[in-house]
């Protein structure tokens, strides 16, 4: 299945069905008078929350979704029946833009979940919702509201525990094959990631799901090479594992360039908890990437862990020293909501009146 992480589409809630102008007339039946019904509501635009696809790859082929109109109004007070909603199935990490994309309508971050986003125009009155005792017959009917019309952008930001950064062939595809199940491109060029991918990673009789983008560049911020669009999928995230390449002549250096886009980017991904690893290990040997290892650390004032991917070397101290900020052991809260609002000072967006 091809994976699609954005996308814009149009929606028009459903128009309410006309009002009846309508006359009882039955032979040697006494009262007559009106008996136009009213009719129907329009159908509503509903977003629902599946767990069983990641990637709005649907969305390319279908733009425009409307709703029913709602049915019109009928004689012998017959009311119009609603018409159908118009169900719209994301998946379950889709944040719902406004067209602008400045504003979040909705973000469906659980599975079943389900937002009205649009209601369906009410339908239009019958002659005899104006019956009364000085107008007992009268000849006015409304038509239907219409529906609320919307373009929204749909963005999908991957569920997922931890993330995988670093610059390309810096071994995170590698990494998640040596570590689940998940089967990526792996080869020795440069960008042989192109969209990101899950896997489901097990230790100690435990999992979590780990996701792996596309490596970053410096001036990834401005464009440069596949950019950092695929920064978003890793927003979710408990804790970042950032891969260094331990052959490259200054590992430090490469740290330093993928902490500045973390930076340029924003979204709170500078501030989350991070382990540092160099990978490769083996291409080294034991010794020159020890040596290499504690001079990456001394230069960049963190711990910097040594794994093979390729040998296994080192993966379960990774995989455990994730485990750890995932369960919460290592304190990280005020670090994730430091740049965000809390609930009580956010101020809710309106799709329609801005």
């Amino acid at each position: 299945m091809k994976f699609l992480d954005q996308a814009k589409i149009y929606l028009k809630s459903g128009d309410g069905g006309a009002g009846c102008m309508s006359f009882r007339r039955e032979k040697y039946i006494e009262f007559g008078g009106p008996d136009g019904g009213n009719g129907g509501k329009g159908g509503d635009i509903i977003f629902e929350a599946v767990d069983n696809t990641n990637t709005l790859i649907d969305f390319r082929y279908q733009q425009h979704f409307r709703a029913e109109t709602g049915h019109h109004g009928e004689g012998s007070n017959r009311t119009g029946a609603k018409g159908k909603d118009c169900i719209i199935r994301v998946p379950v990490g889709t944040v719902i833009l406004s067209e602008d994309k400045e504003h979040v309508l909705v973000d469906m971050t659980t599975p079943g979940q389900r937002v009205y986003l649009l209601r369906g125009g009410d339908g239009g009155f019958g002659n005899a919702h104006y019956k009364s005792s000085t107008n007992q017959a009268p000849r006015k009917f409304t038509p239907g509201w219409p529906g609320q019309e919307l373009a929204v952008w749909l963005r999908l930001k991957l569920i997922a525990d931890a993330g995988l950064l670093g610059l390309p062939n810096a071994g995170k595809s590698t990494f998640l094959a040596a570590c689940s199940r998940a089967k990526p491109k792996i080869a020795d060029y440069p960008f042989t990631t192109l969209t990101p991918n899950l896997g489901v990673v097990g230790i100690d009789g435990r999992e979590f799901v780990m996701a792996d983008i596309p490596g970053l560049i410096e001036g990834a911020h401005e464009g440069l090479g596949i950019g950092d669009r695929f920064l978003g999928h890793v927003e979710r995230n408990r804790v970042l594992l950032h891969l260094i390449d331990c052959t490259m002549d200054d590992p430090a250096a490469a740290y330093q360039t993928i902490r500045r886009e973390l930076e340029l980017y924003g979204g709170g991904l500078a501030q989350k908890p991070e382990v540092i690893a160099l990978s490769k290990a083996d291409a080294l040997g034991p010794e020159l990437a020890e040596e290499q290892r504690r001079e990456t650390e001394e230069k960049i004032g963190q711990p910097v862990m040594l794994i093979s991917a390729v040998s296994g070397d080192g993966v379960k101290e990774v995989l455990r020293a994730l485990m750890r900020h995932i369960d919460g052991t290592i304190a990280e809260e005020e670090a994730e909501n430091a740049d965000f609002p809390s609930a009580e000072e956010s101020v809710p967006y309106d799709p329609l009146n801005g």
